[in-house]
């Protein structure tokens, strides 16, 4: 069964090294761009994980998750 990682970063070059890390232990990686794009996706994919940029362009890192 595949593990499944949610990756919300603004910063593609962070999102892509986190990525390619996740995805060398095993994970299918989703990534989001930002925190709207970031909730779509965590309530399509259920994600085993999550990594979350504290600091979006859109919305706190912290209101996202409450």
């Amino acid at each position: 069964m595949s593990k499944i990682a949610l990756v919300v970063e603004d910063d593609i070059n962070i999102a892509d090294l986190l990525r390619l890390y996740l995805e060398r232990d095993g994970f299918e990686v989703q990534l989001a761009a930002d925190g709207g794009e970031g909730v779509s996706l965590f309530r399509s994919f259920a994600p085993d994980i999550v990594l979350l940029d504290l600091g979006l362009p859109d919305m706190d890192g912290c209101g996202l998750i409450q």
